[in-house]
């Protein structure tokens, strides 16, 4: 695309000013200053030190095996003694859908695995799930707690989905599109949940982990692999950590971690290389959203690998109750196939107010977009009543190797992108800045520096 003429909305202000200076140093400081408040309610959850062995209950390590009722039986007697651990040996163990009870650990060992059956019959009767942000009666997640506290998926194992091109993946290249279309039409009729039914016959690929309201989850350890859909969704929870996992997956629509209307998040020490979004933020889908009006809100991330994927840290596009205060810090991201560091997408039938979104020590290599993207063009662009808002987004300390470009930012009139401020260094940088219908862009103590380094026709050599 042909780098956009800022227009008369567009105030940039190239302000080199020194670190730390003025109201600006202390908008950034008491931003980062609600994070301690945010770390000390967020606490993970505590077990009886008790372990249930699968292998107790039935479960064979057998290609052959359905260990899907064994499986069920161990959680289920945990829970009825008051809680523990759900221990998976080493082995390989196919089996269906996991759902967790309170106060259950399922723990699996080093050489553990967890291989799910792509049959999506082993995924009814259907559960209230949710599929891009709109509520629904559909597939169960491969592992789903709903109304639970106290629950975990641990260990040094492996959850394998078993999602290929041959079984859930090539449900998104096309039978998916009525499905998806017959639920969008519900949403925004606001049809009851109960009456919203997608089972047997229908083709909405099921997330891999789906806490859903509930409170006190863990997921630490863990390697990922082969997701229908979305990785580590937790909807409607509070106090949620995500810890040291290892999420390798790269089919459509494989985000590594999405949480959703949700308050509370760590996601700490973890590595995602993605098929889509590595970190994406939600909270519902257009009059989904705005009916339950539930924003994802005090999310820290931090310490955390970005590789492949369309984004690093991502807010969006299903942001209708909206998103506030995220802080991501002391993270690498690093890939030709990984297309922006920070990214906001909505439009104007989702909408939503996203604002305090702060990023600092970060180490960017190579993206293949742009550092920042606010693309409020995004599928239906400008055409609906819902104006997108983003404001209040912060960068210091972040640097990159290599981009086309720091900004590529597209709104419409009405929709508002302001207050986007940055104290950084980027190098590498390959085309020009794309910035339309932006309010105010601030650079302060900047590094911008081109791929092809040029100097002034009247510059001189700094040596002596």
């Amino acid at each position: 695309m042909t780098p956009l003429v800022p227009r008369a909305t567009l105030a940039l202000a190239l302000l080199l000013l020194p670190p730390g200076a003025g109201a600006w140093a202390a908008d950034v400081r008491r931003g980062w200053d609600a994070v301690p408040a945010i770390l000390a309610r967020i606490k993970p959850p505590t077990f009886p030190a008790r372990d249930c062995l699968i292998t107790d209950h039935g479960a064979m390590a057998r290609a052959e095996a359905d260990n899907t009722e064994a499986i069920r039986r161990a959680i289920a007697a945990c829970h009825a003694a008051g809680g523990g651990r759900v221990v998976v040996p080493a082995g390989v163990f196919p089996t269906g859908a996991i759902h967790l009870k309170s106060k259950v650990n399922l723990h699996l060992e080093e050489g553990a695995t967890l291989r799910f059956f792509p049959d999506p019959a082993k995924y009814l009767p259907v559960v209230f799930t949710r599929f891009e942000g709109t509520e629904h009666m559909g597939y169960s997640p491969l592992v789903y707690a709903f109304e639970q506290e106290d629950v975990a998926v641990t260990g040094r194992g492996t959850l394998d989905g078993g999602a290929s091109p041959e079984n859930w993946w090539k449900w998104k290249r096309g039978p998916d599109a009525a499905s998806i279309k017959r639920l969008l039409d519900m949403n925004e009729r606001r049809t009851p949940v109960s009456d919203r039914v997608f089972g047997e016959g229908h083709y909405l690929r099921p997330s891999f982990i789906q806490p859903y309201r509930c409170r006190n989850v863990l997921i630490e350890g863990v390697t990922i692999r082969n997701s229908p859909m979305w990785e580590i969704h937790p909807v409607l929870c509070t106090n949620v950590t995500v810890r040291g996992v290892n999420v390798v997956s790269h089919g459509p629509n494989n985000d590594g971690c999405n949480p959703e209307s949700s308050r509370d998040v760590l996601i700490e020490d973890s590595v995602f290389d993605t098929g889509d979004d590595c970190i994406a933020i939600k909270s519902g889908r257009n009059e989904d959203g705005r009916r339950l009006a539930t924003p994802s809100e005090d999310i820290v991330i931090r310490g955390c690998t970005m590789k492949d994927g369309h984004g690093g840290v991502v807010v969006g596009s299903e942001v209708s109750g909206g998103v506030r205060n995220v802080f991501v810090e002391r993270c690498r991201m690093d890939s030709p196939h990984l297309d922006r560091a920070l990214r906001f997408k909505s439009n104007a039938r989702r909408g939503g107010v996203v604002e305090n979104v702060y990023m600092r020590d970060v180490e960017i290599g190579r993206v293949a977009e742009a550092v920042v993207t606010v693309d409020f063009l995004y599928e239906t662009g400008a055409d609906g009543p819902h104006r997108p808002v983003v404001r209040n987004v912060v960068l210091e300390r972040v640097t990159s190797r290599e981009s086309p470009r720091l900004l590529w930012v597209r709104g419409f009139e009405g929709a508002v992108i302001d207050g986007l401020r940055f104290f950084s260094v980027f190098r590498g940088l390959e085309g020009g800045e794309v910035l339309d219908h932006a309010g105010l862009v601030e650079l302060r103590n900047v590094t911008l520096e081109p791929a092809t380094k040029t100097k002034s026709l009247n510059s001189r050599s700094s040596a002596p």
